[in-house]
């Protein structure tokens, strides 16, 4: 094909597969986002779960979907391709929130206390989060993949197909949680999670139409293999079944937070341990400083997403209970206020890219600006402590809970988007794949933590209603002043910490800062 005829395969000078791929994330992500916002409601007003079980159930959730993309991307690697696999895992979420649609009967509290659930209705709800955790694996494990794939090596363009890319989920983000919660918590909750299933839908209907413009990216490496039988049955196929089958050791999973915990507790241990054992026997100097600074990074980072993601847990139940939803004359519902969070990521990305360009040779170093997110994600909680002390005997402001999130989003500009590159940057090349396993391990791991640190304001509820409107404040409280703590204090500690973590990533980290 000539230069000509590429030329015209492209829209705004990137290749048209790119567009593919950001509506296909875009409504994916609208379908996972429009469903979280939903969960802590659904749990404890419909099926009235306690805010300590609702909280552990979406940690043990969250983690498994941080978790999985490490096994959907291994596969998608060595078997499938990243087309297939993300078709499969696209499947999977359709059949997953078709499910979450079927609501059952209400659970009912009577005068004693005894709670009366529909058991039948939970199991599917159940089974159908596993669907999703596949699906998840699948899908998002594969697609960011594919889209660097559309670019050959030293593509001028591959950062700026990335950013349009990443602004595909932040549109996602917000519709959701403007319009899945709006409908879920107005009309039912059937009807927020069945929008989360047809935007699902649509995504999975966009990339198969798409696949001509993917021009033959993301295809299988070993199609030879896929095509033998085994047993009668084609290996393509065999994949297929067992990680559809998966769906049953998850649907049991999510529903063991102790079982979720020590998985996290066994697979972080050993892999530090592995990592100890890399670094002391097949790495020295350079390598071995690099990955010592990349695993001190990763665990800063667990404490800040532990803090970031009470967003979909306590401060979701906050701005239902607590907060003044009245928003310049629009009364919002609680979960909308998570748009706020992908809004201000729209609004303020170009602005954090122009900021650390701009600052020349004052850009922060990297261990600098993961210091700056946690003090910032600190903050976010300051401002609520401040406005709860503010409110009197009447409830929050709506404003103290838009500064929260405007204050997390930059939090995260400074953390994230460097986050990635640092693994790719600072592992061994040997362990490169071990050590991204290890970073989606930690996310995992931090959204466990979040669960239980929400529990630290679980309220004792009837019929899914808090109690006292004071003595619930004083709940959040206790806990946004011990989160505030906790990212001011980790932050500081980092940042003390920053000039010997620079030393160790010997120059790359002028490379993630350019």
């Amino acid at each position: 094909m000539t230069n000509t005829s590429l030329q015209k395969e492209t829209i705004f000078g990137h290749p048209k597969g790119l567009f593919i791929l950001f509506f296909t994330e875009m409504w994916e992500r609208f379908s996972f986002y429009g469903m979280k916002a939903l969960l802590i409601f659904y749990l404890t007003k419909y099926h009235l779960f306690s805010d300590d079980s609702g909280n552990l159930l979406i940690g043990s959730y969250a983690a498994l979907v941080y978790a999985v993309p490490v096994i959907g991307g291994f596969i998608a690697d060595k078997y499938l391709g990243f087309r297939k696999a993300i078709i499969f895992g696209g499947i999977m979420l359709v059949l997953g929130h078709l499910g979450m649609a079927y609501e059952g009967n209400a659970a009912t509290q009577s005068m004693t206390g005894e709670i009366v659930r529909d058991n039948f209705a939970l199991q599917v709800f159940y089974f159908s989060l596993s669907l999703i955790i596949v699906g998840v694996g699948f899908l998002k494990a594969n697609i960011s993949s594919l889209v660097g794939e559309l670019y050959v090596k030293g593509d001028a363009r591959r950062d700026s197909g990335f950013t349009i890319f990443y602004m595909g989920i932040n549109l996602g983000s917000f519709f959701a949680t403007i319009i899945c919660a709006w409908l879920g918590e107005n009309y039912g909750w059937s009807y927020g999670f069945a929008a989360a299933g047809v935007g699902m839908f649509l995504g999975l209907i966009t990339f198969i139409s798409g696949k001509r413009f993917l021009e033959g990216k993301g295809e299988s490496l070993v199609p030879e293999l896929l095509a033998k039988t085994s047993f009668g049955i084609k290996n393509e196929w065999l994949i297929y079944g067992a990680s559809a089958l998966s769906a049953f050791f998850f649907w049991q999973m999510v529903q063991s937070h102790e079982a979720v915990s020590w998985i996290l507790k066994i697979a972080g241990g050993l892999s530090f341990l592995y990592i100890v054992y890399f670094a002391a026997t097949q790495l020295s100097g350079k390598e071995r400083d690099q990955l010592i600074a990349l695993t001190i990074l990763i665990v800063f980072t667990i404490v800040f997403w532990a803090l970031f993601e009470q967003a979909y847990t306590s401060l979701n139940l906050f701005a239902d209970r607590i907060l003044d939803r009245n928003v310049l004359g629009f009364e919002l519902t609680a979960g909308q206020f998570l748009s706020f969070n992908a809004l201000f990521i729209i609004l303020l990305a170009p602005v954090f890219a122009w900021l650390w360009v701009k600052l020349g040779k004052y850009n922060p170093n990297t261990a600098v600006k993961f210091s700056i997110a946690l003090i910032l994600v600190g903050l976010g909680f300051g401002s609520l402590v401040l406005g709860i002390n503010l409110s009197d005997t009447g409830k929050v402001a709506a404003f103290w809970l838009i500064l929260t999130y405007l204050l997390h989003t930059c939090g995260e500009l400074s953390l994230s988007p460097v986050g990635l590159s640092a693994v790719t940057k600072l592992s061994p090349v040997k362990i490169v794949g071990f050590m991204m396993g290890v970073w989606f391990l930690a996310t995992a791991s931090s959204e466990f933590i979040a669960s239980v640190l929400a529990n630290i304001a679980s309220i004792d509820t009837s019929n899914g209603l808090a109690p006292d409107l004071n003595l619930a404040k004083q709940s959040y409280m206790k806990l946004f002043e011990y989160l505030f703590y906790t990212g001011i204090g980790f932050g500081l500690l980092l940042l003390i910490l920053s000039p010997v973590i620079k030393k160790l990533m010997h120059g790359v980290d002028k490379e993630l800062n350019n």
